[in-house]
């Protein structure tokens, strides 16, 4: 685990940003996009990302629609990276993949010519859990449990694909390979994250995940949840690295930062509100549960507000606020042990640029004068 006190041995915190394969705009959760997935505008969000210089790129997984109507346009996940690896130089890609939909030894062929044609800019967030309902509109039937036994044979796999370009064999209860061979294997080293709060969660991660991915929750209950993770990598031998997950709102005023959260929510349909209710109930996902649960205002703190889960699939909470406010915040969660922060605005392109522009140069200068401490 990272050392909360000694900040002199922390590394410089990774800032990565988001491709919104739903469609985008400044409201969200109305019946379509504002802003429709095409190549050319998530082109434009990989780009700026880039040029802003974020370090990696998150791109999710799902088989419906996430943020707007279920039926709405949504980009499949790995034809988007790959399309965005060609015309990118620098950037990496963090992409979300689902154990049990493409055959275990295709699937590291697939991963390994991504990696080679990106120049090894590929890691691979491995997500079992997925949302209520909607791996099911594919025919998986498996338990939540299950699902996660499927993905810890999954990560083993590939890694031993990987390992040489030769013939290998795996016996497991959901993976098996006879003979199997990945030639030629990743240019890089592809690193495993993996999120989740529950039990099966925590235990893959601590056995197999480089990197512990959290959704933003209050610090009095992030903080002690990443501290049993990093137990759980500590009796595994390994230490553990973590990321977190979070919206950003920030505007030159608070009043502007909360106007701006009220507006983006304005124009949300009643179609969608259902859809999203819907899906968390009597959800068996833990971390869903904590990003739905309800508040006056939707404010979970201060500067904490999750009404985005109103219309939003799994991660639905922002931190609002002026840059000095926000990058406070982030400054508290980079304390706790967060190394790597995945953030995203509505929309994309132009809160990319406000992001670094107005957001990060004055927490990048608050972190470097605590690592001077």
């Amino acid at each position: 685990m990272s050392d909360k006190t000694n900040f002199k041995h922390r590394p410089r915190p990774k800032f990565d940003w988001f491709i919104p394969i739903d469609g985008d705009g400044t409201h969200i959760g109305t019946d379509k996009a504002e802003i429709p997935p095409t190549f050319e505008y998530l082109k434009e969000v990989a780009l700026t990302a880039e040029e802003n210089g974020f370090y990696s790129l998150l791109i999710p997984t799902r088989f419906s629609n996430g943020l707007f109507d279920e039926n709405a346009p949504l980009a499949e996940t790995w034809t988007t990276v790959a399309a965005l690896a060609s015309v990118t130089e620098k950037i990496r890609f963090l992409v979300a993949i689902r154990p049990g939909f493409i055959s275990v030894g295709l699937f590291a062929q697939m991963a390994a010519t991504l990696d080679q044609i990106s120049d090894g800019r590929l890691d691979l967030n491995i997500v079992p859990g997925g949302i209520d309902g909607d791996m099911e509109r594919l025919g998986e039937k498996a338990n939540h449990d299950t699902r996660y036994e499927r993905a810890s044979e999954f990560i083993a796999a590939c890694q031993k694909l990987w390992d040489k370009p030769e013939a290998i064999n795996f016996e497991g209860e959901f993976v098996n390979l006879n003979s199997a061979v990945c030639s030629p294997g990743p240019k890089g080293h592809p690193s495993f994250y993996l999120g989740g709060a529950s039990e099966s969660a925590l235990n893959l991660s601590a056995d197999k995940a480089d990197t512990y991915l959290a959704w933003i929750l209050p610090r009095e209950i992030l903080g002690p949840h990443l501290d049993r993770v990093g137990k759980k990598y500590m009796d595994k031998g390994r230490s553990p690295k973590f990321g977190l997950r979070t919206h950003i709102i920030v505007r030159p005023s608070e009043k502007e930062a909360w106007e701006a959260a009220d507006e983006l929510l304005s124009k949300a349909s009643d179609g969608v509100l259902k859809q999203r209710g819907t899906s968390s109930v009597n959800t068996a996902m833990v971390g869903r549960r904590s990003q739905t649960q309800k508040y006056e205002n939707d404010k979970m703190s201060t500067h904490l507000w999750n009404g985005i889960s109103n219309v939003r699939v799994n991660c639905g909470t922002a931190i609002v606020g002026n840059a000095d406010q926000v990058s406070e915040e982030l400054l508290s969660y980079w304390k706790l042990g967060i190394d790597e922060f995945i953030l995203s605005g509505f929309p994309h392109v132009e809160e990319c640029n406000t992001v670094s522009e107005q957001l990060l140069p004055v927490l990048t200068e608050k972190i470097e004068e605590n690592l001077q401490v």
